[in-house]
């Protein structure tokens, strides 16, 4: 037993040792890297690690953090009711949008892929525009306001299908009908980019290779040769797409107001937000944070597990 723990030892001294004389050699290219790492660093890493501290804490912000161990996440999980609704209403969301408009933004990419150039240019800013302006979301406010000045409402109204104004953005009925939608709409962001450029990346002769062995049809071209070849695209769409469904806080928030009726609309981000910025509870609002951090690390992973197996 002592022989198999030294030869162990030993591989791991030798590969330590290989992997400090590659440093060594590669130590320009780490320059180079070292203004990225530092901001990196500074920006994402050093604040997530902060949040998971304070999780542990009673943070006011005006005073010092006080240490209560676990208490933030058993309150969180065991007495607050209004989280309840909020993780409900934040899966639904994601089970939609997430999925539906991973691969709506795909066939939009693929179909688009087909046109003339100029064409294409256009269709790709139509599709992509929603995702950079920031309040295009409000046009929807308008169109389904609660009075009979809505447009949804005044045309309901005009062709005699109701006689009083439907509530689209109070009925707890009725809210997520509306917000589904409106996420899913503004979801095609850079993982549709991505998506665009990747298709445009693929070497056009794999295509007539693939015909010479026997692919027959669009799908099977699809399914053996665009999708293995967009592997790092779908992955980073993949992670875009998660990381959009489960952030949604702005739409709920100015649709169905805040806080909306009976917390109908409430996400997972909402809460935060409100515990963060409006209660300015910060040691609970980072444990919210820490949960929406460690459920969306684990759906990335279960989502390229599955992508990795396209192809094979």
């Amino acid at each position: 037993m002592s022989d198999l723990w030294k030869k162990y030892f030993n591989k791991k001294i030798l590969y330590l040792s290989d992997t400090m004389r590659r440093a060594r050699n590669l130590r320009f290219c780490y320059l180079f890297l070292l203004p990225f790492a530092v901001l990196f660093i500074t920006f994402n890493v050093l604040p997530v690690v902060t949040s998971i501290c304070y999780s542990f804490t009673n943070f006011n912000i005006l005073e010092k953090p006080d240490f209560i161990g676990v208490r933030n996440y058993i309150n969180l999980f065991l007495q607050d009711e209004v989280f309840q609704i909020a993780v409900k209403n934040t899966f639904l969301i994601a089970l939609v949008i997430g999925p539906v408009g991973y691969i709506l933004s795909f066939l939009l990419a693929w179909l688009i892929n087909e046109l003339p150039k100029w064409i294409r240019t256009i269709v790709v800013f139509i599709f992509y525009a929603p995702s950079i302006a920031g309040s295009s979301y409000l046009i929807f406010k308008t169109i389904f306001s609660d009075d009979r000045y809505g447009w949804a409402n005044a045309w309901l109204i005009k062709l005699g299908i109701t006689t009083q104004p439907i509530f689209f953005l109070t009925d707890p009925h009725n809210v997520l009908k509306v917000i589904i939608p409106v996420c899913l709409w503004t979801s095609m962001g850079a993982g549709f980019l991505s998506f665009v450029a990747g298709l445009k990346g693929i070497d056009q002769s794999q295509y007539e290779a693939g015909y010479i062995d026997g692919i027959r049809n669009r799908w099977q071209e699809l399914w053996f040769i665009t999708l293995p070849n967009m592997k790092p695209m779908l992955l980073f769409g993949a992670v875009m797409s998660i990381t959009s469904a489960f952030s949604v806080c702005d739409i709920p928030r100015n649709l169905a107001g805040y806080p909306s009726t009976d917390y109908c609309a409430r996400t997972i981000v909402t809460h935060l937000f409100d515990y963060a910025f409006t209660r300015f509870e910060m040691g609970y609002a980072s444990a919210i944070a820490t949960v929406l951090f460690l459920t969306m690390i684990i759906c990335n992973k279960i989502i390229q597990s599955f992508l990795n197996r396209v192809g094979h």
